[in-house]
């Protein structure tokens, strides 16, 4: 089934290593100047217009509300917003929709609100329980806040709830991280992404790196901390079913899942991506919307789709995408690869995949070809070894 991706570009302040598109108040003269309102009426008008083309009216079995942070919208925004792509798509009875959340940006009153309008899923961006590690980052709000929204979370209803941390961090020690996953365990979350702390390029942090400010840690140093969250969440009853992502048996992210696995998706929003096959290889088309707001508010004034590019993937990329994205999830289905492609996995890199398994970071399980804990280490090495 399909997906849908709503980019809700609004920032309560923007972090240093976030390369996402998002506007903050810093960025226009106060919040009271962001134009919420007028992007609330142009993504409707987004939803509806897409809505209209018979391609897309297929079943939906997620919808995801990323940013940015969605949850500084109001709960009347949220509702119009969902109103509508109830409304305009088919979405299956039990589907997965999450809002990305922020603590800080709610109380368990809002949370609640949430729930009434269906949302069944949160992904709280939390990265660290450590105050030093939160004004490193330039997060807006404190550990008792996070422990707070989780705790909320849970008074209101909610049972799936993920939690996204943070390693690497300049002078963080095995100790220092192991004490962020313990307090994470203590929270009860049914979902856990780790993510290495990237420089992005053209962040604050890329130039604090740049002008030596800050120094990183090793790759080995890296390595160490991301074998002991492997280590630690699977001891703790989590599967890892992404190289960044644990989940509690039958929690995993359906959307997520579905990106890395080629389903179609829809994305709205500015910046946001589109993925549609029409469920044949030989006709795959990705677009992606304006990284703008100004550009997208005045494109759908005219009545007209924001997108600002697009591109037909011939089947050499889909290819190198699918062993890309397989193997950096839950593995790439052999026969179904045959199938699509007309080649053989195995057979075309018998070397490689032979050394992989041999050396114990790959293994074919249930017809997959997918990477070990000691695999996904390497990935993208891996996955670069393989191209076409």
């Amino acid at each position: 089934m399909a997906s849908l991706y709503i980019h809700i570009p609004f920032c309560e302040h923007k972090c240093i290593y976030c390369d996402f598109y998002s506007i903050a108040p810093n960025e226009a003269a106060s919040r009271s100047e962001l134009p919420t309102t007028r992007f609330v009426q142009s993504l409707i008008k987004e939803l509806d217009i897409r809505s209209r083309d018979e391609r897309f009216r297929v079943p939906y079995e997620t919808v995801f509300l990323g940013g940015g942070t969605p949850s500084l919208l109001s709960v009347e925004d949220l509702k119009l917003i969902l109103e509508k792509v109830f409304r305009s798509f088919r979405i299956e009875p039990e589907a997965e929709i999450t809002i990305e959340t922020n603590p800080g940006t709610v109380d368990r009153q809002k949370l609640e609100a949430f729930r009434t309008l269906g949302i069944n899923r949160l992904s709280i961006g939390i990265q660290s329980f450590h105050e030093d590690d939160l004004r490193f980052l330039t997060r807006i709000h404190s550990s008792d806040q996070a422990k707070q929204c989780v705790r909320d979370a849970h008074g209101a209803g909610f049972e799936n709830i993920s939690i996204d941390l943070m390693f690497s961090l300049p002078h963080q020690t095995k100790k220092r991280w192991l004490s962020n996953l313990d307090q994470a365990m203590g929270l009860g979350p049914t979902h856990i992404s780790c993510y290495s702390l990237i420089v992005e390029p053209n962040t604050p942090l890329s130039r604090m790196v740049e002008s030596r400010q800050i120094s990183l840690l090793s790759t080995d140093e890296d390595a160490v901390l991301y074998e002991t969250t492997i280590r630690f969440l699977a001891e703790r009853g989590f599967e890892q079913y992404e190289v960044s992502n644990f989940a509690k048996s039958g929690l995993k992210s359906r959307h997520n899942s579905n990106y890395w696995n080629h389903s179609d998706y829809l994305g709205f929003g500015p910046s946001a991506h589109s993925f549609w096959s029409s469920q044949s290889p030989e006709d795959c088309v990705r677009w992606w919307n304006v990284s703008s707001i100004v550009g997208y508010l005045d494109k759908l004034d005219e009545d007209a789709l924001p997108v600002g590019g697009r591109e037909h993937l011939t089947t050499a990329q889909l290819v190198e995408e699918e062993i890309f994205l397989g193997l950096r999830s839950e593995g790439i289905d052999i026969a179904g690869f045959r199938k699509r492609y007309g080649k053989d996995l195995m057979a075309e890199y018998r070397s490689k995949v032979g050394n992989l398994i041999e050396n114990e970071m790959a293994m074919v399980q249930d017809g997959k070809l997918r990477l070990t804990s000691k695999g996904y280490l390497v990935c993208d090495e891996i996955c670069a070894s393989l191209r076409v």
